[in-house]
């Protein structure tokens, strides 16, 4: 094993107390025992230095490699005398776990001195591809999902490109416009409908979901309850996108609008109203307030950031709607590094988080008009403003000049970055923007006015038809 970890290496093998590439020692009239033959490499995970481990654990391979090839005496020599956390200690590791056989590796960040004997990677489950990373977590989706909720989560981030060229930090975009129904909110939607199955507070088939919405929630819960099979009664703004609601008629949610002017308080009394009178039959998931909310941006968001980024992010920036993205993936990230700053995005006609007064604006999906429960303040460093001409103009350009066709509120997170990028405390530091939704449901409202008069023409017949 070691003259072949050698030969990864490029390097000859010498004999030496201080000699950091061993030969194995070989009883005379022995033959040279063969080769292990290759595993074949495992595809690297996207963005990802070195391939994973997968099945054994790199642990058991190497000590089981080790312990049946090297006297004691020369067991030191495998591990060379220099900085454990230093480039050519990776190195030597690589080069070890692919002799010894491993489908894939990825080196950590930094080895103790007995790093050799401590590395191990989890093995992929069941019908799932190996890419568990050195925390656990597990970025790649499965190959064949079992239904739509399995392809939930591990987004891609990308760096915005020419709008951010001039920016003195460097801003990167969690796509999560990439979940299967296109928005941030589908993790939310799964992770309320599955932690209350298992508290047994409703089942299929019996208990029929009800649930305020701007949109976005509502679509995500629409997939979910389809999928597992609820009834699902919506309540939500009239001053809604017609995309979104075409987008809620055809996943079979019943959708009930509610007066414009009292933004989501309106939807949310509608809502409790309708739970009301049809008494134990019904029940409210309460986004705004339901702890799972901030429980799956802990558990999955933070962790794919911290991923992805290889622990290097200096600021977090996202909008608030129900405040759960931005509090779980805060506190995650938080926990993993103190200076981390976060960021919250309101629109500038509805400053709520800054102490003002709640107002009509046009940044579907962010300002409620009032400070969610779920939003925990404590966590915010700092709220910037952003107005809805400045939201929906970045949302154009963000699809003419990035290709990145994203919503409103999505506008409104890039407008917030460049500005924070743009503060000399931020030079030559990273910002992790969430881009919380595609932008096939705000076409309309961010399309110039002669297309959304031509357009809304055309499509009278088809929403009268669906009761729009």
């Amino acid at each position: 094993m070691c003259s072949r970890a050698c030969r990864i290496l490029g390097r000859r093998t010498r004999r030496g107390p201080r000699a950091w590439a061993c030969k194995t020692p070989q009883r005379r009239g022995t033959s040279r025992r063969e080769p292990r033959p290759s595993s074949p490499q495992a595809a690297p995970i996207p963005g990802w230095g070195f391939p994973r481990i997968s099945g054994d654990t790199c642990e058991t391979r190497m000590t089981r490699e080790c312990d049946s090839d090297v006297p004691p005496r020369q067991k030191s020599q495998l591990v060379p005398p220099l900085n454990p956390g230093s480039p050519m200690i990776k190195t030597v590791v690589v080069a070890l776990a692919l002799a010894a056989g491993a489908d894939a590796f990825t080196a950590p960040s930094s080895l103790p001195l007995s790093g050799v004997a401590r590395l191990s990677a989890t093995s992929a489950r069941p019908g799932r591809a190996a890419g568990v990373t050195m925390m656990g977590y597990n970025l790649q989706q499965p190959k064949i999902a079992k239904d739509i909720t399995e392809l939930i989560g591990r987004t891609p981030l990308v760096k915005l490109g020419k709008i951010g060229k001039d920016c003195d930090a460097e801003i990167v975009l969690k796509l999560e416009s990439m979940e299967p129904c296109n928005s941030v909110k589908d993790r939310i939607g799964f992770s309320m409908i599955n932690e209350a199955e298992k508290r047994g507070d409703i089942t299929p088939g019996k208990t029929v979901l009800v649930e305020p919405t701007s949109g976005n929630t509502g679509i995500a819960l629409a997939m979910v309850a389809a999928a597992k099979g609820y009834d699902l009664i919506l309540t939500m703004p009239e001053s809604m996108s017609l995309e979104r609601r075409v987008m809620l008629k055809a996943l079979g949610a019943k959708l009930v609008l509610t007066p414009a002017p009292l933004a989501m308080k309106g939807a949310i009394k509608k809502a409790e109203d309708i739970v009301a009178s049809m008494g134990g039959k019904a029940y409210m998931l309460q986004q705004f307030n339901n702890p799972d909310n901030i429980k799956v941006h802990m558990e999955t968001t933070g962790p794919e950031i911290w991923e992805q980024t290889d622990g290097k992010v200096d600021a977090f920036l996202g909008g608030v709607g129900t405040g759960g993205t931005i509090t779980g993936t805060t506190k995650f990230l938080k926990s993993k590094n103190k200076k981390l700053q976060a960021i919250a995005v309101e629109p500038e006609e509805s400053p709520v988080l800054s102490g003002g007064s709640p107002g009509p604006h046009k940044i579907q999906g962010i300002g409620a008009g009032f400070v969610p429960n779920n939003c925990d303040q404590s966590v915010i460093d700092q709220v910037v403003k952003v107005s809805s001409a400045d939201a929906m103009a970045m949302a154009r350009r963000m699809a003419k000049e990035e290709g990145i066709l994203c919503g409103i509120s999505s506008g409104a997170a890039v407008v917030a970055a460049l500005q924070v990028g743009n503060t000399p405390e931020m030079k030559g530091k990273r910002i992790v923007a969430v881009i919380p939704s595609f932008g096939e449901r705000c076409v309309l409202v961010c399309a110039p006015l002669c297309v959304c008069s031509r357009v809304r023409f055309l499509t009278k017949p088809l929403t009268r038809s669906l009761g729009l």
